[in-house]
């Protein structure tokens, strides 16, 4: 039995609360990734997703920088292989499109290649090294 949910756009400014709880939880507190790294000063300028379930909780989140690059992909725990980061990655894809952009990019957790190329990606170089995990560039060409 699947659940509700959906996904709105949104600015840092107005989600900020829910935002950055969603990627501490996720990055900081499961994943070990050290605050600084999390905390770029990308924020403000990005374009925000965030997934809301039927009663308005925040269960997951990314965002779209004007490079074409989506990052800080994350899903609670409780919700993950339900939909939520596949739904989130089409309405930044979609959004890519809108504002014309002729490809979009992100750095992949390795474990994670999988999804994304399901998702259409493909992976570009070798594996390297983020807040000491294993990650892979992957691209999509948008038409």
């Amino acid at each position: 039995m699947g659940f509700s949910f959906t996904i709105i756009e949104t600015s840092w400014d107005e989600h900020r609360d829910e935002l950055s709880a969603l990627r501490e939880r996720v990055f900081i507190g499961e994943q070990g990734v050290p605050e600084e790294l999390e905390w770029d000063g990308a924020d403000h300028a990005a374009r925000h997703f965030l997934a809301l379930d039927d009663q308005q909780r925040p269960i997951g989140c990314l965002r779209l920088l004007g490079s074409g690059q989506i990052s800080r992909l994350c899903v609670l725990e409780t919700h993950r292989n339900s939909g939520v980061g596949r739904a989130l990655l089409v309405a930044a894809e979609e959004a890519a499109r809108a504002a014309r952009m002729g490809e979009i990019f992100l750095y992949a957790q390795t474990h994670a290649t999988s999804f994304y190329e399901t998702a259409g990606f493909s992976v570009s170089g070798g594996i390297f090294m983020d807040a000491h995990i294993p990650h892979r560039q992957m691209f999509k060409l948008l038409d």
